[in-house]
């Protein structure tokens, strides 16, 4: 039996949450330009939970942006899809599947563009949100007149024009604009392209006057792991469980970021469905949730990656699975990265709940996330997530930050490449990983002489941008555990380590 409205009524809601009637045919309120599993398995979400309470009330008219293939899938199941929650939230394990309803129609850019121009003239329509990947971004010389434009802003624009014509160019016909690519302050680079793009137009004055003042480009931010698929087996046992098929499933982990920017007291009103969850932020200013998500989050995958190797572990899950280690990164966040993350505006309980809920998400049994993946552009990776942590570290208590510097030794350990061809390749516990490193080549010399290679590799301001040999006691940290990674392992120098930190 297919997933599809007709069906609904056959399928059992004890193992699935199943939407109302009513809820299919709740108004387009939102225009999505992207098909993609982190829209429809975060915003779509919880625009889905929204209407699920009575808030929001609206769905979405999505806009497949590259080809056509992939709409019929969409119309063969009434634009529903299953979305299963799976992971550790709050310590506990937990699993949710729900039929998410929110999605009206899916209409292909390269085949119906003139039936999207349609949609502009709903007056009910309020809310863009896009994900284009960080390439959907970019400047253009799109012409506005072609069917479709070839960029997202040139489609964007030209949606956006059609709508000031239909409504005469009033306030109220202005639209809230939530793209969630994931690059840095990402509304403003599409505003000044979409802005841009109407000067190249011609489309006048007026036009761009409205486009400026009566349209709210909010910068977000997105957070959350979002595989896709579930595993063939998986699938299978699931839709067995649920009594029905469904070729457009995808599976999300419980944790939820959506922080929107924006201070009008209008966007809040028109996004009413960020009440419904607790995931959804609209604030002021979305700094605090980048630096959290940057150090906590980032910072802390980045520091671990290479002991995590070092000790034997090839996926996240596996290495949480792990007592010692476990414990190990929470001391890491909240030893070290926390009392430096902590600031004026993060607290310390908020950077303590964001730690947390970092190890929950790094214990999720449903994820299989390769440390190695994580060791890709590794020094650039350290140099902007951690190295400004070890300078705030110092200048808050003048020490050496232990679990940080033996971080930075099992890197300099795990990057003892040798060259083999073209690549470099690090040999550990009789595997060989490659380094994907624009430094690699750099380390592999300074590995030539290896009673020199940590002054040298510390002191490179290439890789580092600051001479970390003028840190305090650092060095001798580094050199210390370098040693003791190459002579006792990574296993026994976590248990020695944290052994002595219990015994002082």
């Amino acid at each position: 039996m297919l997933l599809n409205k007709e069906n609904l009524k056959n399928i059992s809601g004890e193992k699935v949450i199943k939407p109302t009637a009513e809820m299919l045919e709740l108004p387009e309120k939102v225009i999505q330009f992207g098909t993609g599993v982190l829209l429809r398995g975060l915003p779509d979400y919880f625009i889905d939970k929204a209407n699920h309470q009575g808030i929001f009330n609206g769905r979405i008219v999505v806009v497949k942006t590259t080809s056509k293939a992939g709409v019929d899938d969409f119309a063969d199941q009434d634009n529903l899809y299953t979305l299963s929650v799976k992971g550790i939230e709050d310590g506990v394990e937990v699993e949710e599947n729900m039929i998410n309803s929110s999605i009206s129609r899916v209409l292909s850019a390269t085949s119906e563009w003139a039936e999207i121009l349609k949609t502009a003239h709903q007056p009910e329509l309020k809310v863009v949100i896009s994900n284009t990947t960080e390439v959907g971004i970019v400047k253009s010389e799109d012409k506005i007149t072609d069917s479709p434009p070839q960029s997202f802003p040139g489609k964007l624009l030209a949606f956006l024009h059609e709508r000031y014509k239909a409504f005469n160019g009033s306030e109220e016909s202005g639209m809230v604009i939530v793209p969630t690519e994931l690059i840095s302050d990402n509304a403003d680079k599409l505003k000044e392209i979409v802005s841009d793009l109407a000067v190249q137009n011609k489309l006048g004055w007026d036009f761009e006057n409205w486009l400026r003042t009566a349209n709210h480009f909010c910068k977000t931010l997105v957070d959350r792991i979002v595989p896709g698929r579930l595993p063939e087996a998986s699938q299978k046992a699931l839709e067995a469980e649920l009594g029905y098929t469904d070729g457009l499933m995808i599976m999300a982990e419980p944790f939820r970021l959506w922080a929107i920017e924006s201070a009008s007291e209008k966007v809040k009103d028109v996004l009413s469905f960020a009440s419904a969850d607790k995931g959804v932020f609209i604030v002021p200013s979305i700094d605090k949730f980048k630096e959290l998500k940057l150090r906590l989050l980032n910072g802390t995958h980045t520091i671990s990656c290479g002991l995590a190797i070092l000790a034997g572990f090839h996926t996240v899950k596996e290495a949480m699975a792990d007592k010692e280690f476990s414990n190990h990164v929470l001391k890491l966040m909240k030893e070290e990265i926390v009392p430096v993350v902590e600031s004026g505006d993060i607290t310390k309980e908020e950077a303590e709940a964001f730690a947390e809920s970092v190890i929950d998400r790094f214990s999720n049994p449903s994820l299989a996330h390769q440390w190695h993946a994580i060791t890709l552009n590794y020094t650039q990776k350290l140099q902007m997530r951690n190295m400004p942590l070890i300078r705030r570290y110092y200048a808050l208590k003048n020490e050496v930050p232990q679990l940080t510097a033996l971080g930075v030794a099992a890197y300099i350990v795990f990057m003892n490449v040798k060259k083999e061809g073209d690549q470099y390749i690090s040999h550990v516990n009789g595997k060989a990983f490659p380094a994907q490193d624009e430094f690699a080549d750099v380390l592999y010399n300074y590995w030539q002489t290896p009673e020199t290679v940590v002054d040298s590799t510390l002191g490179d301001r290439r890789l580092w941008d600051k001479n970390l040999n003028n840190y305090p006691g650092f060095n001798a940290a580094v050199k210390s555990y370098v040693e003791l990674l190459q002579n006792k392992g990574a296993k026994e120098t976590l248990s020695t380590l944290h052994t002595e930190e219990r015994t002082n």
